[in-house]
């Protein structure tokens, strides 16, 4: 197999949750145009403009929806993939939320829906994709961490916790799977234009000290994960287990 063959991925058949705008969307659409049949993803509605976006590129699509704190949700949407494609090969957990106050006024609420969505969800959706790949052989689950993996944040106590258990959960699937044909990996971005970080970026003065701190000079943007994640979906990355992939514009060599 020749190095560009081994990034095609054609024929193989994908979920990538939380998908109808920013990183989701991003991942979603480089995978599409990698070759693979994409099933994206919602909590509230269907993601139309990914669809969209996936249906102009010419590979097989499906639009799905449910609130992923939700386990029987979880497990449909993986059932689901399966149906529309016959096979799930590529995981992409990205559905997340972050809720933001300091550590003695943070509510239980934010902590569970937070803890829910960006951790149990992953487990839970992995989990039952896990159960397809053993059978078949092979697959890649690719989780999306965060530079909060490393690092602890300013007033986001429970977003923190939960992103710092994606990359050790990441591991530990990685330990039980990896000799049975399945990749578990994670990307950790750095400071993207996205939803998430809409708060800092309106933030003149926090805004500033991050860009000072960015060795890349500027914000992240979705289609700065399309390559990572088209990578860690392909047999380009067969030897890579349990890493933590940092994209970030060079921000942790400072």
């Amino acid at each position: 197999m020749s190095i560009l063959e081994a990034f095609n991925l054609r024929g193989k058949n994908a979920l990538v949750t939380g998908s109808s705008r920013g990183l989701g969307a991003g991942m979603a659409i480089a995978l599409a145009e990698a070759g693979a049949n994409v099933a994206v993803h919602e909590w509230a509605e269907k993601p139309a403009a990914t669809a969209e976006a996936l249906r102009k590129i010419g590979v097989k699509h499906a639009a799905l929806v449910g609130d992923v704190r939700q386990a029987d949700v979880c497990y449909r949407l993986i059932d689901e993939t399966v149906e529309a494609f016959g096979s799930i090969d590529i995981l992409v957990n990205n559905a997340g939320t972050i809720r933001r106050a300091p550590a003695e006024d943070y509510s239980e609420s934010d902590w569970a829906d937070v803890l829910e969505t960006n951790l149990t969800a992953v487990f839970r959706l992995s989990q039952r994709a896990g159960r397809h790949m053993l059978r078949q052989g092979s697959g890649k689950i690719v989780s999306v961490a965060s530079l909060l993996a490393f690092q602890g944040g300013i007033y986001v106590p429970a977003y923190a916790a939960a992103k710092g258990g994606v990359a050790q959960l990441t591991k530990a699937l990685a330990n039980e799977w990896g000799s049975k044909g399945i990749n578990v990996n994670a990307i950790a971005p750095g400071y993207m234009s996205t939803d998430n970080t809409a708060a800092l970026r309106s933030d003149p003065e926090r805004a500033a000290q991050i860009l000072l701190r960015i060795p890349a000079g500027r914000w992240g943007f979705p289609e700065d994960l399309g390559g990572t994640v088209v990578f860690l979906a392909s047999a380009a990355s067969n030897y890579v287990n349990g890493h933590v992939l940092v994209v970030d514009g060079g921000w942790l060599a400072r």
